[in-house]
């Protein structure tokens, strides 16, 4: 059938002309979200299981999150520095360990210590695993890259939703220790299957190297972005914190709320890859201009939400908004990051997005307190409405790729062979 061929071709073209590397590295992520049950139900766990109050479980999950904030800047010197493989293994020993002692944990104070471990060591892998995926996919394949690494998170963060709540059923402990046990085996395969890719740098890019994160923070354009993803993250973040107070406080049920942001990993496991297809070739700058107009509107839109259905097609806004920042966004950074300078420079990127996580529930429940969350959402609308305006005028000059793009990663092949 045509229709049939023209889908395996597409499917075909959507997966080919990657390196063997990076599809051990995308394993490692799928295999790293599977296994992602403790955030699923770690409130779940600390109010019914262990009686606390939900102010403490607000509490670990605000210090959870502030490891991540720590973590972030740290992650990408060591990424550099160390390398991608090293930060990696790091990391993920550190989350495997953390993870399995946070079961075993019964004390309050204990608890909040290690679930600020937990955060730190389990953020640390991000600038190491984007700056590695840069380093060896070919700067035309690499939104595509990125997309497929997204679809991966939200593909196994889906099934490790619902098994989360099978296995809470039966033992916390044993889903604190599956996350452990699949932590580990990501450790595993960065050990057995994947090199270091560390670009080498010349005598002049090893003296700006040792310059630290100064490199970065004076690079305004750079610095630019990552406010702006500050902005779009911090919209973002309302799908998971002020839609279920708002929904709550309408007289919606928690099923209520679980039916409509459902969508959202439906359509991004049903149409990432589609969607990336669409957009890998086109002009980055209005593909991010649109997607937080997307993001911003999508959530104002919710203002005139009153049932199920309304609230689902609003997430159905923003999440497409969702599927064109994430692969667009991501690889923008890379375009800007030299190549000696990838780590710290994922790592402030991620930092926009650890800090947002942060300031999202102080502001979604500030502003429904005081005034209403009409006014959150409206005010979701101006945010993306700004970030939209500022990539219009940051991507005015937008260099075609990355400098020093093309340096020879250390301890890799000058070439290897598609998967």
């Amino acid at each position: 059938m045509p229709l049939a061929a023209a889908l395996r071709r597409a499917a075909r073209e959507s997966v080919s002309g990657f390196p063997r590397e990076f599809w051990w590295l995308w394993t490692s992520t799928l295999v790293n979200r599977l296994g992602a049950f403790v955030a699923t139900f770690m409130a779940l766990y600390l109010t019914l299981d262990r009686g606390y109050s939900a102010s403490y479980a607000g509490l670990v999950a605000a210090l959870h999150g502030l490891g991540g904030v720590v973590s972030s800047i740290g992650a990408g010197v060591m990424t550099d520095r160390l390398g991608r493989r090293p930060t990696l293994l790091i990391a993920q020993g550190s989350t495997a360990v953390s993870v399995a002692v946070l079961g075993f944990m019964h004390h309050p104070v204990a608890i909040a210590g290690v679930a600020f471990l937990v955060g730190a060591a389990s953020n640390a892998s991000r600038p190491a695993v984007q700056a590695m995926m840069a380093d060896i996919v070919r700067p035309e394949d690499r939104v595509r890259a990125f997309s497929l690494n997204y679809w991966a998170i939200n593909l196994g963060f889906a099934v490790s939703s619902m098994a989360a709540g099978f296995i809470a059923e039966v033992s916390y402990l044993a889903g604190f220790l599956i996350e452990a046990g699949m932590t580990a085996v990501c450790a595993v395969v960065v050990f057995v299957k994947l090199p270091e890719s560390r670009p080498v740098v010349q005598d002049a890019q090893a003296g700006e190297d040792k310059a630290g994160l100064g490199s970065v923070l004076r690079d305004g354009r750079f610095m630019s972005v990552v406010g702006l993803s500050f902005l779009v993250a911090l919209v973002f973040q309302q799908g998971s914190v002020g839609l279920p107070i708002a929904m709550g406080d309408a007289g919606f049920s928690p099923a209520d709320y679980g039916l409509a942001i459902a969508v959202n990993g439906f359509l991004i496991v049903a149409l990432q890859i589609p969607v990336t297809r669409l957009i890998e070739r086109r002009d980055a700058a209005r593909i991010l201009i649109v997607s937080s107009l997307l993001v911003g509107y999508g959530f104002g839109l919710t203002a005139f939400a009153g049932s199920v259905g309304i609230f689902a097609l609003t997430v159905c806004v923003w999440t497409l908004g969702e599927m064109l920042n994430a692969p667009t966004q991501t690889g923008l950074v890379v375009r800007l990051s030299p190549a000696h300078g990838r780590g710290r420079y994922q790592g402030m990127y991620t930092l926009s997005w650890a800090v947002a996580s942060l300031v999202a529930p102080l502001m979604s429940g500030f502003v429904i307190d005081r005034y209403g969350a009409e006014w959150l959402w409206g005010l979701c609308a101006v945010i993306g409405t700004a970030a939209a305006l500022g990539y219009g005028v940051l991507m005015r000059r937008l260099p075609a790729q990355a400098p020093a793009d093309n340096a020879a990663p250390a301890d890799a092949k000058p070439e290897v062979s598609a998967a």
